[in-house]
């Protein structure tokens, strides 16, 4: 059987104490035609980051009504497909933003500055709903608040929010520090779905299990209920092939770092990796596909990474 490759909109942004000369990209990536376009440059373009908030760039993307949705630390900015900006949303309580997704005409948004999640009402467009997570007695709760109002959380970062699935079933997110991938159901009420190791990324329900980036051990797993356990270890390549290893100080930088994770059907599975590079593997075959690399400056990290949305 053929399997017809996808395109792919992905977010790089950059990682260590040295950001010279670049903020991250966007780029869409033609799997099939092993062809890569950056439709524009951040370096060139009229956004700007605070360079003392964390990894410069944009990250978490979501389509919705033709439109293409992409977070930065601060801002969910909303493209058409030419990447032409539309609209552009701030609030108070969005504060690092790492992964967003669509349901129902809302994005959610992780919110980690604020231990939070916040959802955005795409036809009224504006902020209506905050859910501040919280741990008592080593028991998982928390509470909604009104991000339209100042009577929200304190900024707060326990557990580092990093992401968000949201389906028929509830709201699903995980952190850096949870440990654990948690499920919030229509009461409102917090419970763990499961263990996660540390330093996990993009862990949601996938198949009959759950799939995310194993981050430390530099593979994408994938764990079903029945107990298999199938990872794909992320791309790496020759250290003297690398750009600005030696310009780190902070030590934070490396090759392997696994995160931006996204599904393509119920088969095909796309990771993220440094140095910016794409893969795709068959989670039904137990094999990779191939990776594509978009560059091999060692400080840029796959952050968003979504299918394209659109017929050509």
């Amino acid at each position: 059987m053929t399997i017809q490759l996808p395109k792919f909109v992905v977010t790089t942004v950059v990682r260590g104490s040295d950001r010279t000369g670049s903020q991250g990209g966007v780029f869409v990536l033609d799997f099939e035609k092993q062809e890569i376009d950056q439709p524009f440059d951040l370096n060139a373009s009229d956004i700007e980051f605070d360079e003392m908030s964390g990894d410069r760039g944009l990250r978490g993307i979501a389509f919705s009504d033709g439109d293409i949705l992409i977070a930065s630390s601060d801002v969910l900015f909303r493209y058409d497909r030419s990447f032409k900006i539309k609209t552009f949303s701030k609030n108070h309580y969005l504060d690092d933003c790492h992964e967003i997704c669509v349901y129902e005409q809302t994005v959610f948004l992780t919110s980690p500055g604020f231990d939070s999640l916040l959802a955005f009402d795409l036809d009224k467009k504006e902020y209506v709903w905050g859910f501040h997570l919280t741990r008592q007695y080593d028991q998982w709760a928390g509470h909604t608040f009104d991000p339209g109002t100042d009577k929200g959380p304190l900024p707060v970062n326990d557990y580092h929010i990093n992401m968000v699935h949201v389906d028929d079933t509830g709201i699903y997110l995980s952190g850096l520090r949870t440990k654990a991938l948690l499920h919030i159901n229509n009461k409102m009420e917090v419970s763990k779905i499961c263990s996660l190791p540390s330093g996990a990324h993009n862990a949601r329900p996938y198949r009959e299990g759950i799939l995310f980036n194993d981050t430390e051990s530099d593979c994408v797993r994938y764990v079903g209920r029945d107990g298999e356990d199938v990872a794909f270890k992320v791309a790496t390549f020759d250290e003297k092939d690398l750009q600005f290893l030696q310009a780190d100080k902070s030590h934070v930088v490396r090759q392997g770092f696994a995160r931006g994770l996204c599904t393509v059907g119920d088969r095909l599975v796309a990771g993220g990796s440094s140095p910016a590079t794409i893969s795709l593997y068959d989670v039904e075959s137990k094999q990779k596909i191939g990776s594509v690399n978009l560059t091999m400056d060692v400080r840029a990290a796959i952050h968003g990474l979504e299918p394209w949305s659109f017929a050509d």
